[in-house]
């Protein structure tokens, strides 16, 4: 079947407005890059599978949209605002889902001590018949949710579930690259830990942030747990087939895997820190344990010296004897403190 290529794109009133769209019939493009003015009109055909993508949009064309489609409004408010809570909710026409893609910096990400993490907000508006992705910026590649459908086109013929599937999909894969990254770095950083070559600053600053990211990353990683929960229930008011099911328990087990792995991450960098700091306090009991024997040396000459430079008689008072027995009181003391100090490690 030929693709219907429908026109280009009416964005006369939101010049910025970047629009993208495609139609399945059994499971087969049939149309794409369709006029925005189509949108309900696609959506609303019994036989199709309709989706349709957003990106940075027009408030005032959006809102035009939300009417013409009966949008909530908290919802259509929600997918604009910049910090949302992930989150999956059910509205009387439609589901309403905000999720956070995430991607780490390689060459900034830590020990580094640059900020690593580039936080996008995706929201989906959700209908029997039809998906609407709306972001905020352009950094998301939606172009790898499509090839997901492309590769996945059996599923196409399950309905809208299988297009929600392959966008949660990616969004969660881009959530374990990111652990990933981060459990390399992390790695590095438990060896710049134990180097006594790297610099105590530095290994404080690669903790920080590092810890700064997966509080981040756990703020979005977390709550995908309860956006699929909410998702498997909704998907059962559209009247899904059950055939979609082993895909989405396996993406629920991705989630939960990457839950997992984030909190014992925040569990291993905890540790990494209190390590460091009881390595510091263990140095710094070393270099006391070392001056303060050395103290203890140097004080032997400093007192024989004061004892013999009295001005009263005593044993070898103004002789050559007196001479040499303060220099052998200090080589012996001072030798036998050496070796004390030395057998117990502190020199």
């Amino acid at each position: 079947m030929a693709v219907e290529k429908t026109g280009p794109l009416d964005l006369s009133s939101a010049a910025e407005e970047s629009v993208r769209g495609r139609v399945w019939r059994d499971g087969k493009v049939v149309a794409e890059d369709f006029d925005f003015e189509r949108i309900s009109q696609y959506l609303a055909e019994e036989n199709s599978l309709t989706w349709v993508d957003i990106c940075d949009p027009d408030h005032a064309r959006l809102q035009a949209l939300a009417g013409e489609l009966t949008l909530d409004p908290n919802a259509v408010e929600d997918a604009i605002a910049g910090s949302e809570r992930a989150k999956a909710t059910r509205y009387s026409t439609h589901t309403f889902i905000t999720v956070y893609a995430v991607e780490v910096n390689r060459d900034a990400a830590p020990p580094s001590p640059v900020g690593s993490l580039k936080i996008r907000k995706v929201s989906a508006f959700v209908f029997p018949r039809g998906l609407i992705t709306v972001r905020a910026e352009p950094g998301f590649d939606i172009d790898e949710v499509v090839r997901r459908w492309d590769d996945n086109s059996d599923l196409l013929q399950y309905g809208i579930g299988a297009l929600v599937h392959g966008l949660l999909d990616e969004i969660v894969d881009e959530h374990f690259t990111a652990v990933q990254v981060l459990d390399d770095a992390m790695e590095d950083l438990e060896g710049n830990l134990f180097d006594e070559r790297a610099l105590t600053g530095e290994v404080q600053r690669a903790t920080y942030r590092m810890r700064k990211d997966l509080v981040e990353l756990r703020r979005i990683v977390l709550p995908m747990r309860e956006v699929v929960n909410a998702v498997l229930r909704h998907r059962k008011d559209f009247h899904a087939p059950t055939e979609l099911d082993p895909w989405y328990d396996d993406l629920y087990d991705h989630v939960l895997r990457a839950s997992e792995w984030t909190e014992s991450l925040r569990d291993m960098v905890t540790t990494i820190f209190e390590t460091n700091l009881s390595m510091q306090d263990a140095r710094l009991n070393d270099v006391m344990k070392k001056l303060t024997a050395w103290a203890a040396i140097i004080a032997v000459p400093t007192a024989i010296t004061g004892y013999f430079g009295q001005n009263v008689p005593y044993p070898g008072f103004g002789k050559e004897s007196g001479v040499v027995l303060s220099l052998g009181f200090i080589f012996a003391i001072a030798l036998a403190l050496y070796v004390t100090f030395r057998r117990k490690g502190w020199i």
